[in-house]
């Protein structure tokens, strides 16, 4: 189990959705990855739900902003300072969609677009270090960019945040090391996708998951598919069209 009390900067710590229908959301993710919710007001009667599971916040769950908006998950690196970071993106090329702002006491965070067009966001903790609980089942386990340029992206990030990226499967797969640990991958953008960062979710049974997905509504977006490590994984999308994806297999502790 990876329980975390701290994230080391430039580290994958936090992930959200935020969607067109809360209490669906929170009711098809509870049942396929076991969580339980806390609310927190966040203003004019909204919330923002922080799944649980044992005792440990692993995610949460929110609304879209605007009516336009389309569901999706929102994934978070930590940061030393939001404003640097911020200020340091912009200076690659990158545009920032929401300047730094801070979250109530929990932390101060900020939204960037890649010069390759996906979003990310950056997290300076306070009294939130982001999730309590990863490389568990129904937690967050990794992290994935789509990149229409990949050495673009693999520059970007190795400026941004200090990134060892090395490419594994020639022309296919690029590992993400902070330092002395493993942090994510990177691989080229397929036909009719678009530029995202994409989150992984560790589960016991890859198909038995996917197959319960569906049963709640959602759908399959690729797999279920073997991974060079032994493991396995699908891309799924949830009821209201929110993308993510579920593995199993070897995991960093």
């Amino acid at each position: 189990m990876g329980q975390r009390t701290s994230y080391p900067p430039g580290t994958f710590s936090w992930v959200d959705l935020q969607t067109t229908d809360q209490d669906a959301a929170k009711s098809f993710y509870a049942d396929l990855l076991g969580w339980e919710y806390d609310e927190i007001p966040i203003g004019d009667g909204s919330t923002y739900a922080m799944a649980k599971l044992q005792g440990h916040s692993v995610a949460a769950i929110g609304g879209v902003e605007g009516d336009d908006m389309p569901a999706h998950w929102n994934c978070y690196v930590t940061v030393e300072s939001a404003d640097a970071s911020a200020n340091r993106a912009s200076e690659l090329g990158a545009t920032i969609i929401a300047p730094p702002f801070d979250v109530f006491d929990a932390g101060r965070m900020a939204v960037l677009q890649d010069p390759q067009g996906a979003f990310l966001s950056v997290w300076e903790p306070r009294e939130n270090i982001g999730a309590g609980l990863v490389n568990a089942p129904g937690a967050l386990a990794w992290n994935d960019l789509i990149s229409p340029d990949v050495a673009g992206s693999s520059a970007f990030y190795r400026d941004l945040f200090g990134w060892d990226i090395q490419e594994l499967a020639p022309g296919e797969y690029w590992s993400i090391a902070n330092g002395t640990n493993r942090n994510g991958g990177m691989m080229p953008m397929p036909p009719g996708s678009h530029p995202a960062w994409n989150l992984y979710f560790a589960v016991d049974d890859v198909d038995a998951t996917v197959a319960r997905a569906r049963e709640l509504g959602g759908d399959t977006v690729m797999g279920p598919m073997d991974v060079p490590n032994g493991g396995r994984l699908a891309v799924l999308r949830d009821p209201q069209n929110a993308v993510f994806s579920v593995l199993t297999g070897e995991l960093d502790p």
